[in-house]
């Protein structure tokens, strides 16, 4: 969280949550814009939309057939290249390290049939995108595609145990409708989701976004492990920490029908291991990182990067709670060190 450098956006973002007690209880959610960067605001047109469910269906057959037939072990050149053409956002290094980890051997998914969740975008929309919930290897995901020259995937998230998705808002055709990144109806606006969850991760209940976020292996959890793995390096001679960030990763976000978000959105995690003292203080290289780092110790630095993507259900700003993850999906994308 610290690579952002912004910790006024968070104290906005806490914000937020304070100012419920000072909202009426009867405030309704408004229309909103596209949280990646639509430049209108979609709402209900007897227009064609932008992308319509006959396309989306369409489109989450084609990748993700695409996908299986690259992952099938081949002689295929390029099979890589292929696989990040229909990639984008934090799959796009998922792809690649799910590749370079099997020696191109990467695991194929059995896909079962979506649910669509498509927003009603006018047809001027440029850079237009849709989500759904299907099977993987029999577990509920949430994935969303988005379009530029072609369709790819951007995001997928396994829901965890115990959670299920939340109900999106349809209109009368079956199209839903996108919460905008500065939407202040929710407790937490689109475009704070990624800088709050890299603070609570990084700082659990003594951070300032504290209570913005549900408690959980994937919030507070994260946190009291970095504090414990910190003193214990420290006493074994080493520097540790580890920080999270958005980076550039799009956020997406629908209407559900409590007034609410369902959010989308991705954040890498750095890590990194250093000596302090002679050369005789090896770092041990996990096994996890064995494919981008060939040696068992290094003797001076070791860094890791993490690719995750999360789904996270935020309540209406007229019943504030914690926000809960519900959905995740992540994995070491690059390991370095000497």
């Amino acid at each position: 969280m610290r690579a952002y450098g912004r910790r006024g956006l968070l104290a906005l973002a806490v914000g937020v949550l304070a100012a419920v007690t000072a909202c009426s209880g009867d405030a309704k959610p408004a229309p909103t814009r596209s949280a990646v960067a639509a430049s209108t605001t979609p709402s209900p047109s007897p227009d064609e939309p932008a992308v319509t469910r006959a396309e989306a269906a369409e489109a989450f057959g084609e990748v993700t057939a695409t996908d299986d037939t690259l992952r099938v072990q081949s002689d295929l050149q390029g099979r890589l290249a292929l696989a990040l053409d229909i990639m984008t956002g934090g799959q796009a290094q998922l792809a690649v390290a799910a590749y370079l980890s099997t020696d191109y051997a990467p695991p194929r998914y059995r896909w079962g049939a979506p649910t669509l969740f498509v927003p009603r975008f006018p047809a001027s929309e440029r850079a237009p995108w849709f989500s759904a919930l299907a099977t993987r290897d029999g577990r509920p995901t949430l994935l969303t595609f988005a379009k530029s020259d072609r369709w790819r995937l951007s995001s997928a998230a396994e829901l965890l145990p115990g959670q299920e998705a939340p109900k999106v808002e349809l209109d009368a055709d079956g199209y839903a409708t996108v919460v905008a990144a500065d939407d202040k109806t929710v407790t937490i606006s689109p475009q704070f989701m990624g800088p709050v969850h890299a603070s609570v991760a990084e700082t659990g209940t003594a951070g300032v976004t504290a209570g913005l976020l549900a408690p959980g292996p994937y919030t507070t959890d994260v946190a009291e492990q970095i504090a414990s793995r910190r003193e214990e390096a420290k006493n074994d001679g080493f520097s540790y920490d580890s920080i999270f960030s958005a980076d550039n990763y799009p956020v997406y976000a629908l209407r559900t029908e409590d007034g609410g978000a369902l959010i989308q959105y991705s954040l890498s995690r750095t890590t990194s291991t250093t000596t302090k003292t002679a050369e005789d203080d090896y770092i041990p290289v996990p096994e996890s990182a064995r494919w981008a780092i060939t040696t068992p110790v290094l003797r001076r630095s070791l860094k890791l990067i993490e690719t995750h993507q999360y789904a996270s259900t935020v309540p209406p700003l007229t019943t504030p709670a914690p926000a809960p993850v519900i959905a995740h999906d992540g994995a070491l994308t690059k390991a370095s060190g000497e």
